[in-house]
């Protein structure tokens, strides 16, 4: 709508100058040191909201980060949205990799390089302004209500309980979500589901002290190399994984699902070059799309163990300790994959080592269901936006709390990302393009209108 592009228009500036200074906020929330900045952060949400024309805006607290509540009822009769985000953010490290301060936003070549401008500051604030827009040119044609949280990045323990002691202040027809990628500008997409977590640790233990490996080598067992030959032990010739009983529960794609999901526009040769590989590795007999978007994963996300410092040490370590992540699929349960995981991975460790082995936290796989009007919805608004239908494609990521959206709301949930995927979320130097944020904010109110007109 013109009224829409006009007040876009003419504050967009703004837009673009009050991300930067929530991304300057370094709210890790996996860190204990950020404590107060993951609260300064909650707060600088909270107004913003508030600034947005929001009836209200509150910060719930929690046994860990606090949660913002925000809403505007314009009339109980008509649908409500429930939107999700998060202001938390993964750690900057390794520091020495970013090509400017994590927490000191610039713009270069049209994109925010800045911890979080993606994944999912950017992201979440497309939807204040977006609800900034509606509200302030008085054209709301549904009652909102936010929900941004700041554990996401650690699991979200704390949004489950919330949702079980606040289910009527919660109640709403769906939930929108913007924490996800789309393939790419030219070729809008909607995710249709995301792949499910369980997250491990596991340490091994061999001699009492550190040794001193001209002494002790080839005599005590090394539990870096033990640990190496166990984890190498988890996948076979073709990468598949080795757990008994890991597979149990995965449905394979028909032929139609595979054909649909391979018809996406995929350049294998420019995937590769932009990460900076000479070729693809994975489960044998799937494409790439399939690998990561519906084939459940193991993989290890951090090693360590004896000396890494400067220089040489000659020891033989007392212990080595890793963090093991693995990505499910639909009818895969989190809690029975971690039971799985650490029975098999206690039952591979020799006798000369000891082992333990500690779930973190996890997350259930989902699908959303394409024929809901909701999802219509999304797909209207992006076509009117973009110009072009929205292509479907399966995520390959996790957010923990969509399923419990399901369970303890009843709501199903709308994916309507504008990242990309080579954002480098997680990662250094991670960024979001102006044009993407923009967008969003273009995209966003179009959801609103057809979610309520055609409800």
């Amino acid at each position: 709508m013109q009224i829409w592009n006009d007040y876009l228009a003419q504050h967009k500036d703004r837009f673009l100058k009050e991300l930067l200074a929530l991304l300057r906020i370094p709210s890790i929330s996996a860190d204990s040191a950020y404590k107060a900045d993951v609260a300064h952060c909650a707060e600088a949400v909270q107004q913003s909201l508030l600034n947005a024309g929001v009836d209200n805006a509150e910060i719930c607290l929690t046994s860990g980060h606090p949660i913002v509540y925000a809403e505007k009822i314009i009339d109980p009769s008509l649908p409500t949205i429930l939107v999700y985000g998060h202001y938390d953010v993964q750690p900057a490290d390794p520091l020495e990799l970013w090509h400017s301060g994590p927490f000191e936003p610039v713009i270069k070549e049209g994109k925010i390089f800045a911890r979080g401008a993606c994944d999912d500051k950017g992201q979440m604030f497309m939807h204040v302004k977006a609800f900034e827009v509606l509200a302030q040119t008085n054209t709301l044609a549904c009652n909102v209500k936010f929900m941004i949280e700041g554990e996401e990045e650690v699991g979200s323990t704390n949004l489950g309980p919330f949702l079980e002691q606040n289910k009527e202040k919660l109640k709403a027809d769906i939930v929108l979500v913007s924490d996800t990628s789309m393939i790419s500008m030219e070729h809008p997409s909607l995710e249709t589901g995301l792949r499910g977590l369980a997250y491990m640790e596991v340490e091994v233990v061999g001699p009492n002290r550190d040794l001193h490996s001209g002494v002790y080598g080839g005599a005590v067992a090394n539990p870096i190399n033990i640990l190496c030959k166990m984890i190498a032990s988890l996948h076979d010739e073709n990468n598949h994984i080795t757990i008994p009983a890991f597979y149990d529960k995965v449905e394979e794609l028909s032929d139609a699902d595979k054909k649909a999901l391979n018809a996406a526009p995929f350049d294998l040769k420019e995937y590769a070059d932009e990460l900076g590989v000479q070729e693809v590795w994975g489960e044998k007999g799937y494409s790439t799309l399939e690998r990561t978007g519906t084939r459940p994963t193991l993989d290890v996300n951090g090693i360590w163990g004896g000396y890494i410092g400067e220089g040489a040490k000659t020891v033989l370590p007392s212990k080595a300790n890793a963090k093991i992540s693995m990505r499910l699929v639909p009818h895969q349960s989190s809690h029975e994959i971690s039971e799985i995981f650490q029975k098999h991975f206690e039952s591979i460790a020799p006798a000369n080592v000891r082992v333990k082995v500690t779930a973190h936290h996890g997350g259930e796989p989902v699908v959303t269901p394409t024929d809901s009007v909701a999802y219509k919805a999304a797909a209207k608004a992006i076509q009117t936006a973009f110009g072009k239908e929205p292509i479907p494609t399966r995520g390959g990521g996790s957010i923990p709390i969509i399923a419990l959206f399901e369970k303890t709301l009843g709501l199903k949930t709308v994916l309507m990302g504008f990242g990309l995927d080579n954002d480098n979320i997680h990662s250094p130097n991670e960024k979001y393009d102006v044009a993407n944020y923009y967008k969003g904010i273009e995209t966003i109110p179009y959801f609103h209108k057809y979610f309520a007109e055609m409800s």
